[in-house]
């Protein structure tokens, strides 16, 4: 089946948190988020060292819902379900969909951090992922120093596969970094 053709549901939920796909008009929600995280965002991710204003956040959300719509790449954004707040991201990226294969990226506002709602939507969408898409194999990368972000996969069960040596730039794009490949298949 063509995946444009595969339905994708309004929302995924658990017990604290839902989740859904990026829309157009979130940009300010997430400009704001960014903003308020920024110190701890850019130490990681390249999209935080960039200046963006609410307009620019906006503009790139679009563009990913029309990626979503073609199920070429899917941003998704989680929420608080007692009081609609904000949370974080995360989504399928790097798809084949030959192989069935998907990788997880996250980030969580710094004022929600360890309280493991990232886990628990990270959680939410490995099983939709392989319930759902019927995925073979689900990867998460990360840059080894980056702690936080390497606890998730090692509480859900993956198996680091191995670390690629001077496989991408810091997110400033200054330095050489490595890469952890954390990976989950079906069994």
């Amino acid at each position: 089946m063509n995946p444009v053709l595969i339905d994708f549901p309004d929302r995924i939920e658990t017990e604290r948190l839902y989740l859904r796909i990026c829309m157009p008009g979130d940009g300010q929600i997430v400009h704001e988020s960014i903003q308020a995280s920024i110190e701890d965002l850019k130490v990681w991710l390249p999209f935080a060292n960039k200046e963006q204003s609410a307009e620019d956040v906006e503009v790139n959300i679009r563009k990913s819902y029309s990626q979503f719509l073609l199920r070429e790449d899917f941003w998704i954004h989680i929420f608080r379900k007692e009081d609609d707040v904000f949370i974080g991201s995360t989504g399928l990226h790097r798809i084949d969909w030959d192989i069935r294969k998907f990788e997880i990226g996250y980030w969580c506002d710094s004022l929600h951090q360890r309280n493991g709602y990232m886990t628990e939507a990270v959680s939410a969408l490995i099983d939709f992922t392989f319930n759902h898409f019927e995925a073979n194999r689900i990867e998460i990368r990360c840059d080894p120093n980056n702690l936080n972000s390497r606890k998730i996969p090692e509480k859900l069960g993956f198996k680091l596969e191995g670390i690629l040596e001077n496989a991408g730039l810091s997110a400033d794009g200054k330095e050489l970094r490595d890469t952890c490949v954390f990976a989950k298949v079906k069994k």
